[in-house]
C-alpha cells in the first residue's frame, strides 16, 4: 500500500548533497557530494531547471531533476532528465508524487508534455512509468562522444 501521506515534496537543497549522491549512485551514476554541489548551482534559472526531493520521516528518499526542453522539431516539452527513489523506499508512492511535481512544474511554465528516458534493462521503472500515463512512443540507441 502506498504510504504518500508521510512523504513531502520540496526543492533540492545544496545541503540535501550528500544524500542526492548517494541516490545517484543507487541509479548507476557514482558521484560526490562536492560534484552535487556545484551542479546543483549550474541548474540556473528556476524557470529552465527544478530538482524536488521526496522526503519521509527527515529523510531524502528520492529525487527528480526536470527542464524545459527546446528543439527545432517539436514544442517546447519538458524533459524528466533523472528519477530515483532509494530502493528501500519503492512502491511507497514517492515516485508518483515526485512525478506529479514534475508535471505541475511543467503546466507551470507552459510546456506541451513531459518526456522522460529510461534504461532498456529498467523493467519495473517502465510498468511505472506506464501506470502512471506516460506511453512508450520510442526505441532508440544512445551514443557519447567524451571531449
Amino acid at each position: 500500500m502506498n504510504d504518500t501521506a508521510k512523504t513531502k515534496i520540496r526543492r533540492a537543497r545544496s545541503s540535501d548533497a550528500a544524500r542526492l549522491a548517494e541516490l545517484a549512485g543507487e541509479l548507476g551514476y557514482p558521484t560526490t557530494a562536492k560534484e552535487i554541489r556545484q551542479r546543483l548551482s549550474r541548474l540556473q534559472p528556476s524557470t529552465m531547471h527544478a530538482v524536488f526531493v521526496a522526503e519521509a520521516c527527515g529523510e531524502v528518499i528520492g529525487w527528480l531533476h526536470v527542464s524545459r526542453n527546446y528543439v527545432l522539431e517539436s514544442p517546447v516539452r519538458a524533459e524528466v532528465n533523472g528519477l530515483v527513489v532509494s530502493a528501500a523506499a519503492r512502491s511507497q508512492g514517492a515516485g508518483k508524487l515526485l512525478l506529479r511535481a514534475a508535471e505541475e512544474w511543467a503546466r507551470k511554465h507552459k510546456c506541451t508534455g513531459v518526456n522522460l528516458r529510461s534504461n532498456v534493462l529498467r523493467d519495473r521503472a517502465h510498468k511505472f512509468y506506464e501506470r502512471e500515463g506516460y506511453e512508450h512512443y520510442k526505441t532508440q540507441k544512445a551514443f557519447r562522444k567524451p571531449l
